[in-house]
């Protein structure tokens, strides 16, 4: 009658593989420690998993972890572990992997805290005769090894080191370090020469931060593979050579990296040519982006598959004046919110409206007794709405009083006008500008120097020809023998033209397993990106009995600073193949999706319909070309939605529709990633859905307890086998 569970410090289930720690109950417990109540209040704990009134559970203070084979395994003391940044962290583990370097003989790790709540990790190193002491050198060296946050920012040279009469280390003689080098994430260390200071500078700018250490990992800093196609763009345009991707990924510190691009060849970059103010005296012709949604339109005018709509209820003492003049003054700065579009001449351009004048009308429904079912039903009446490209406006909004001091906002616009970098800067702009003229000031947004249509026709000019057609090689490569269909089960006749019906169904991995996850890529120097898009194909792979499939996601293609301030849809989609061919490991697959996901990035200016067009020349009418499903991580700056004396709460909304037959949408956040799994409806049933969902987190959690489990279609993964 012996009980062993696994609990996370809330006392919550740790999903299997999560560590956390070992609790025993059954009919053989202790009631306590004899005489000694504030330790028996401390160990002896309420089981709240029992069924029986005032059964308790011992904490054994061992960490330890479920195994997919059902074994509970040991992972050390819980006293032997430190919290240092957020990160649970072994000192065992760091000691082993310093004893392991060249010139090192002994080592220790133990955590310095110079002021209360500010923990750091210290290395005291044993060297070897002979050897030199290079402590940057042996950090660096260190990395290679372990994720970052592992690594001791200050290093401490010891002839031995201090031992109890047992031969323990006596952790509690090991001497303070300098002071200095503990300061901030890692010691300051300010840029040495011209390459360095480009280099901290290009950082900073993308990671918005005052300054930048050169020993500071990009990644660690808060960079993901978004800014990471920023700062290279930045790095290239400064240096006027052609810096990879991979580089950044490989040497992802300013000091690193600059090495590298010393040691390097410099190949010289082509110059793009500036974007300037196109002329308005004939029509701006479409970005790619752009052209591609015009076509679906035309093929679906009362599609919703493309509606942006937006919900919010505001409680507290909101100005309707002020939020109306802010949104008007919103589509007034943006040219693209004024836009509609038509053809001449059989090709596509866009107009401009001079003026636009957007009307929020306010409704009140303080006496309406059905008003909740009627907020609901307004919401999903307006998500729903298609817009009409030709006609416009493409932005709609209103205001619906619920309480003296609470408001329903809506505000709606179809996605050829603005992408999710856009969402970004529409709230930054609207909380300044609604504060101002709540205030009775005025707006002090810096002047645009240049529109959306002005990018479209420089797009157009530099992205043809020849410039296309030598970057469209790497595509060719890249999928020329990749499946271009993905043949899951389905629970409907598909139907004989492609169908945009649909909705979704929340997905959430939790704090827990997302933790997991974020300390596996660490270690395999991954970006949750690329992991997770690794499980979403394994998945697929699986259900659809292929052992190689390629997914869409979108990418932000926002590496020019002169448009990282517009409202336009500069988003484009890259397609991602993943390849479990020969029965790879997860950590082997993890590595193929990382090479894969880099390349793409590295030429993400190429738009997709031109790699379509060059693919896949004879389409199904039924079917998505190229890619079926979607995978998205959102990770686009985002901006709070502060405004002064409110509270805001965003609505959910389903526009009822899903472009493609599959799209996995996630998001980290505090309680970890979450999202939504939109599926089309005329091919699927929301139990499908759910089951994939289940699916994923089995799958996820299999991984996470083993990394290297087999991912071939045919390889048997422990604890996933329900699952298929």
């Amino acid at each position: 009658d012996t009980k062993l569970l696994v609990l996370d410090e809330k006392g919550r289930l740790c999903p299997v593989g999560v560590a956390g720690e070992l609790h025993i109950g059954g009919a053989q417990l202790a009631q306590g420690y004899h005489e000694r109540a504030e330790l028996t209040a401390k160990r002896f704990v309420p089981d709240g998993y029992a069924r029986e009134v005032g059964a308790r559970l011992y904490r054994t203070g061992d960490r330890a972890r479920w195994r997919s084979d059902g074994v509970v395994e040991f992972l050390g003391r819980l006293d032997a572990q430190v919290k240092v940044r957020g990160y649970r962290i072994e000192l065992a583990e760091v000691e082993a992997a310093l004893r392991e370097l060249e010139g090192v003989k002994d080592a220790a790790v133990g955590v310095h805290e110079e002021t209360p709540g500010d923990r750091r990790l210290v290395g005291y190193v044993v060297p070897r005769a002979g050897a030199a002491w290079e402590p940057e050198g042996l950090k660096e060296a260190l990395g290679r090894k372990l994720p970052e946050y592992m690594v001791p920012p200050a290093l401490v040279r010891l002839e031995a080191l201090p031992l109890t009469p047992s031969g323990k280390v006596a952790r509690a003689k090991l001497p303070a370090p300098d002071l200095a080098s503990l300061r901030g994430v890692a010691p300051f260390v300010a840029p040495r020469d011209t390459l360095e200071t480009q280099l901290a500078e290009a950082f900073a700018s993308v990671l918005k931060l005052p300054r930048v250490s050169v020993t500071d990992s990009f990644f660690s800093l808060g960079g993901h593979s978004l800014l990471a196609t920023q700062v290279v763009a930045r790095i290239r345009n400064r240096l006027k050579a052609d810096i990879h991707l991979t580089t950044l990924f490989e040497a992802p510190s300013v000091a690193a990296l600059a090495r590298r691009i010393e040691a390097a060849p410099r190949a010289p970059l082509a110059t793009l040519p500036p974007i300037v103010p196109a002329s308005r005296d004939k029509s701006v012709p479409l970005s790619y982006s752009q052209e591609r949604l015009w076509k679906l339109f035309k093929a679906n005018p009362q599609s919703t598959a493309y509606n942006q709509p937006a919900a919010y209820r505001f409680k507290g003492a909101l100005n309707p004046d002020a939020l109306r003049a802010a949104v008007q003054a919103l589509v007034d700065r943006h040219e693209s919110l004024r836009t509609t579009f038509t053809e001449e001449a059989g090709q596509p351009v866009q107009k401009v409206a001079a003026t636009l004048r957007i009307d929020l009308p306010l409704e009140d429904f303080r006496a309406r007794e059905d008003r909740e079912e009627e907020v609901l039903r307004r919401i999903a009446e307006d998500a729903r709405k298609p817009f009409d490209l030709t006609q416009g406006p493409l932005v709609r909004g209103g205001l619906i009083r619920l309480a003296d001091d609470e408001y329903l906002f809506i505000f709606s616009k179809h996605h050829i006008l603005s992408d999710g970098w856009s969402e970004s800067v529409i709230t930054r702009e609207v909380v300044h500008l609604y504060t101002a003229f709540a205030r009775g000031s005025a707006p002090s947004l810096p002047p645009l120097v240049i529109q959306y249509p002005d990018y479209a026709a420089w797009q157009r000019r530099w992205l043809s020809g020849v410039e296309l057609e030598s970057r469209l090689s790497y595509w060719r490569n890249a999928l020329a023998k990749a499946p271009k269909l993905l043949e899951l089960p389905l629970d409907k006749p598909r139907p004989p033209t492609r169908t945009f019906n649909g909705t979704w169904i929340p997905v959430s991995l939790g704090r827990a397993r997302s933790d997991a996850l974020n300390l596996l890529c660490q270690r395999e120097r991954v970006t949750p990106f690329m992991a997770l898009l690794s499980l979403f194909g394994t998945l697929l792979c699986r259900r659809a009995r292929q052992e190689e499939l390629v997914i869409g996601s979108p990418i932000a293609n926002r590496a020019l600073p002169e448009v990282e301030s517009l409202i336009g849809l500069f988003v484009n989609t890259v397609a991602l193949n993943v390849d479990v061919r020969g029965n790879p490991s997860f950590r082997q697959l993890l590595a193929r999706v990382r090479d894969v996901t880099l390349g793409a990035y590295a030429h993400q200016e190429v738009p997709i319909d031109q790699v379509v067009d060059t693919l896949v020349p004879q389409r199904q009418q039924n079917r998505a070309p190229l890619f079926q499903v979607m995978f998205v991580l959102q990770n686009t700056p985002a901006e709070s939605l502060e405004l002064p004396e409110l509270t805001l709460m965003p609505m959910p909304s389903d526009r009822g529709a899903s472009i493609y037959e599959l799209t996995l949408s996630l998001q980290e956040q505090e309680d970890g990633f979450s999202g939504l799994l939109e599926f089309n409806t005329d091919l699927f049933e929301p139990d499908t859905a759910r089951r994939l969902c289940d699916a994923f987190s089995a799958l996820l959690d299999a991984a996470l307890a083993t990394p290297d489990m087999r991912v071939g279609i045919d390889a048997v993964i422990p604890g996933f086998e329900g699952q298929e």
